[in-house]
């Protein structure tokens, strides 16, 4: 996998459009490629073709949740190394410990920020680099 200074392949998946607008504008001014899915099945459908390099995902969404969206990713040997950031409107400790469990590297309480969640995307970036 190759981290250019133009960014990474960002997978945005959450159920609301106002999050996955404001993720996409946060994104892209920070120089990432964003790609978005309104649930899990949704994302499922185009993880392949999009390849990313980071995920982030919402818990509570109809059809498929972020944990077992995120548990199938994970699943997946092509993507398994690929980290996961759940989002989530509530900051509990069971919520971060279950999205650890599922396979989750990060946690992110919404409504974030824009410096939120770049920050967030160049800590996972940068500890991805360290492992290549």
């Amino acid at each position: 996998m190759s981290i250019s200074s133009s960014g990474l392949k960002v997978l945005v998946i959450d159920d609301s459009n106002t999050i996955r607008r404001s993720a996409e504008i946060f994104l892209k001014q920070g120089g990432h490629e964003v790609l978005l899915s309104e649930d899990g099945f949704d994302a499922l459908s185009k993880i392949n073709d999009f390849q990313p390099d980071l995920i982030f995902c919402d818990i509570l969404m109809p059809r498929l949740d972020g944990y077992q969206t995120c548990a199938i990713i994970k699943r997946n040997a092509k993507f398994s190394s690929v980290p996961i950031v759940m989002l989530s409107s509530k900051d509990g400790v069971f919520d971060k410990a279950r999205g650890r469990m599922a396979g989750s590297q990060d946690y992110l309480t919404k409504p974030f920020t824009k410096d939120q969640l770049l920050q967030t995307v160049q800590s996972l970036s940068s500890s991805k680099q360290r492992q290549i």
